[in-house]
């Protein structure tokens, strides 16, 4: 059984940093997508970081919302993503997912995301 297991995140002031960090378990290939979801308590749910397979640097994309700010990385190796969040805003309070699929992450507010495997949730608090 695929397993995404989150860890990180917790509490920052603004203009601090956060490491949210995501391992896959169960599953004995590379090839999928990652990413990070996140949802603001009462608002919509939103894509903010992808990576592709490779995990190379050019494949990275962010939403305009973090960009500049936050860097998604992934070690094949482990199994592992990550997500740097830098100059943390009271704005990126949230619920925080980690998600993987054959397919590619979108970015940007997403209703109904429809992704094979997701972490359970870990939040990220910033206060001002």
């Amino acid at each position: 059984q695929v397993q995404l297991v989150e860890s990180g995140g917790g509490s920052a002031q603004a203009g601090g940093s956060l490491r949210l960090s995501c391992t896959l378990y169960g599953y004995g290939h590379t090839t999928y997508y990652m990413g990070w979801l996140r949802q603001p308590l009462g608002k919509e749910r939103e894509g903010v970081a992808t990576i592709n397979s490779d995990g190379s640097d050019g494949s990275a994309r962010y939403a305009d919302s973090v960009k500049g700010r936050f860097t998604i990385s992934r070690d094949n190796a482990k199994n592992t993503l990550y997500l740097q969040m830098d100059s943390l805003k009271p704005d990126d309070t949230a619920m925080s997912y980690c998600v993987a699929d054959p397919f590619p992450i979108g970015l940007g507010p997403q209703p109904n995301p429809g992704y094979n495997w997701w972490g359970q949730g870990i939040q990220v608090t910033v206060s001002s």
